[in-house]
């Protein structure tokens, strides 16, 4: 197995990989942690293992080591890297903190800070605070979504928000992605997309999408790297929806996933043919949807793990993306749970490279870096 755990005494609710410099040839080395359900919520640094030490067949030997940590208030929702030394955190407790990585001498301090930039009544009730459940960020701006249904717009230099959409949505928004620079997607309570023009003044979206009927709630949203008409969802139901934002209001596909929520959703920054699913039923599934993935030896077989073929009479290869075609005769896609004895929730994911960090209520984080070996 390429794959090396750290029990780490903490549930982990967020994994996320430090970014690398743009040209950048090494595997990513560093990866940033949240916790929840914990009387000390933490973010914690860790190296991803000792790279040094390659194998004669260059396999990796070491498992992650905790570079430093510092206390959270709240459950931490969300996080992601706004910069190589910055990382801005999402708390159940409603406030949003950029923490600093001092990578001189291994220490983590919180460099800024909005209170509360999500509330139910009113910001300065003692209670007031909702929950902040996503971030997203294209630095130096950072958007918060929140149990309050407001979207802010802020920008890491500067002390207040750049601007507020205070009632975005009459549910609780769960995840929000940038579409462009100046575009943003969220997803809510009751299964709809809905995409804001931050150009616009206007306080209502540009564009509504929904899944049809359920309204199942959708937690999670990542948009194709390249295509950025793409974006795949999933949600209470663990359901992989496919959407193309320049067609339709409804889902282009719905593939059956996990048996319960499904908690992230990520496209493969740099090959999106591949995505991978994380849920709340203790699976983490690789989605390749590769051409001729009949013909290349695949590394998924080993081990005894299960694969399933769907025959893509939802999906297949075309010139545009594999993600949108419809013609079931072309190809086929291949998935792989890649935790094979499953346990608890798997509540993060994150892939960059070669490399792929979970993290479990299980009180473990994993790293494989060996991803298409």
């Amino acid at each position: 197995e390429d794959v090396s755990a750290k029990f780490v005494s903490q549930k982990i609710s967020r994994t996320r990989w430090r970014p690398l410099p743009a040209a950048a040839l090494q595997s990513p080395d560093l990866f940033a942690t949240g916790s929840w359900d914990n009387e000390d919520n933490r973010i914690s640094i860790w190296s991803a293992g000792d790279l040094g030490n390659a194998g004669l067949n260059g396999e990796y030997h070491g498992e992650p080591h905790l570079l430093c940590d510092i206390q959270h208030n709240g459950d931490v929702m969300d996080m992601q890297f706004l910069d190589q030394e910055r990382i801005v955190v999402a708390s159940s407790t409603g406030t949003v903190t950029i923490f600093r990585h001092h990578q001189n001498n291994q220490t983590l301090s919180a460099s800024h800070r909005w209170e509360k930039a999500h509330y139910h009544v009113d910001q300065d009730t003692s209670c007031g605070g909702a929950a902040c459940t996503g971030v997203v960020c294209n630095n130096p701006e950072i958007v918060t979504v929140g149990e309050d249904g407001r979207i802010n717009l802020f920008r890491a230099d500067q002390k207040d928000a750049v601007r507020t959409i205070d009632n975005a949505d009459s549910s609780t928004l769960h995840a929000v992605t940038f579409l462009r620079t100046t575009e943003i997607l969220t997803v809510n309570s009751i299964g709809q997309l809905k995409i804001w023009d931050l150009r616009q003044q206007r306080n209502e979206p540009s564009q509504i999408f929904s899944l049809a009927g359920d309204r199942v709630p959708l937690h999670c949203v990542d948009r194709h790297p390249n295509q950025q008409h793409i974006v795949a969802t999933g949600g209470q139901d663990g359901m992989l929806s496919i959407w193309d934002i320049r067609q339709g209001t409804m889902p282009v596909s719905l593939l059956n996933a996990h048996e319960a929520e499904m908690w992230e959703v990520h496209f493969h920054p740099s090959d999106p043919d591949h995505l991978f699913t994380c849920s709340e039923d203790g699976s983490l599934w690789h989605w390749d949807t590769s051409t001729n993935v009949s013909e290349k030896p695949s590394f998924l077989h080993q081990g005894g793990r299960s694969t399933a073929y769907l025959s893509h009479s939802t999906i297949n290869q075309s010139v545009v993306s594999a993600w949108l075609s419809n013609d079931p005769t072309k190809d086929r896609m291949e998935i792989t749970n890649l935790i094979p004895h499953q346990t608890l929730s798997v509540n993060s994911l994150d892939v960059l490279g070669p490399c792929l960090v979970y993290g479990t209520d299980a009180e473990a984080i994993y790293v494989n870096r060996q991803l298409f070996a």
